[in-house]
């Protein structure tokens, strides 16, 4: 089932990467951007959230919690997510990615933004990928849940760079706040 504005997300209990315990809705948070990215290795979706983690000062001013998962295990995951500012979460099993109406499509990577994302990140950075854990055919998805968990707005991504950016997801905090 994919959420929509208005749908409450029910209470869930989520583990980072470093072993803490995170709790889905968080009351401590104004919002709680939760995002769902692929495989840990991907240079588009590391490549989106190099982008978050240079203006996470501006996502924290606005009261965004960021929350990334990836269908990867901790262990993958701490290659290349463990410096973010924000907390990361190993789905391997795709339970919360099934939970949440996040899916496939093996046209996912063959769209042409997906191809220049992809080699910025290589660019910046001159990692490659080893392995696609669970596979390149996965979706992104970003939902924007207020304290109480209702979700203020959702997308649902339909290739590989198709998500948020950080202008719209501030944006969409400043309206709904208003």
């Amino acid at each position: 089932m994919k959420f929509s504005p208005g749908d409450v997300v029910p209470a869930t209990v989520l583990e980072t990467i470093h072993g803490k315990p995170l709790q889905l809705p968080d009351a401590g948070a104004r919002w709680v951007h939760l995002q769902f990215r692929r495989f840990a290795g991907c240079p588009v979706c590391n490549f989106h959230l190099l982008t978050f983690a240079r203006r996470q000062g501006e996502l924290a001013a606005a009261g965004v919690r960021e929350v990334v998962l990836f269908h990867s295990s901790a262990q993958e995951m701490r290659q290349y997510q463990a410096q973010l500012p924000f907390d990361c979460v190993a789905d391997p099993t795709k339970t919360h990615y099934r939970h949440f109406g996040v899916e496939t499509s093996r046209l996912a990577f063959l769209h042409p933004r997906v191809f220049w994302s992809g080699l910025r990140w290589v660019l910046a950075t001159g990692r490659f990928y080893q392995r696609a854990e669970n596979g390149i055919t996965g979706l992104p998805a970003d939902l924007l849940l207020d304290a109480r968990g209702t979700v203020v707005a959702a997308k649902y991504g339909r290739h590989a760079d198709d998500h948020w950016d950080v202008d719209e997801l501030l944006a969409l905090a400043g309206s709904a706040r208003s």
